[in-house]
């Protein structure tokens, strides 16, 4: 498996998230990769991991998840794959004494490239949808907790996050009701409702 570091738009190295790449064992036949070892994994990110929920989603052209994040003891870790489909994966760093804390980081996740990535706790997620449609799979550390999760506006002036939706052809995207009424991340910031 080959493994980088995600870098934010400013070029700097973010701690903690990385990109993994998984070797492809390709023949006429089709192809085989190990999706998911328990023991690798750990070796990888120097700490024992417990994964106790799998989520599956199915999203369409320019549909826009996130930014999603649970606070507290609930904090999750993801490790996320595309099963079919494009996407352009988004997270931010909401750890206060992180040296890119407010930044932000895309990558681009798809069926194609079996790119796989770990987001550890204290980071905002979300993805938008490229392609006609896209399924997603991904692990949790914690189970989903209403009262814990929190969402960040997709469009939070202070982030300026790139959704790059010119090449979407679309002038804005399909986000939820709940998405769409995401705070700032200085607004929650203000009311300590971060990762403190």
């Amino acid at each position: 498996m080959k493994i980088k570091f995600l870098k934010t738009e400013n070029d700097k190295k973010i701690d903690g998230p990385l990109i993994l790449n998984p070797y492809r064992f390709i023949d006429s036949r089709g192809f085989f990769f190990e999706s998911w070892n328990a023991k690798k994994f750990d070796e990888i990110i120097s700490r024992k991991v417990n994964f106790v929920q799998d989520n599956h989603s199915l999203s369409f052209h320019g549909v826009l998840r996130g930014l999603h994040f649970q606070k507290g003891p609930n904090a999750q870790g993801k490790l996320i794959r595309v099963i079919n489909g494009k996407i352009l994966d988004i997270i931010v760093d909401l750890r206060t004494n992180s040296n890119t804390f407010k930044e932000w980081a895309s990558i681009v996740l798809s069926k194609r490239n079996s790119i796989q990535l770990w987001i550890p706790e204290g980071f905002a997620h979300g993805f938008l949808t490229l392609t006609r449609r896209a399924e997603i799979n991904y692990k949790t550390t914690q189970f989903w907790n209403k009262e814990s999760e929190r969402t960040i506006i997709w469009n939070d002036n202070d982030l300026n996050i790139n959704w790059k939706l010119e090449n979407l052809k679309i002038k804005s995207p399909i986000v939820s009701d709940k998405d769409s009424r995401g705070k700032t991340l200085n607004y929650l910031l203000n009311r300590g409702d971060l990762f403190l």
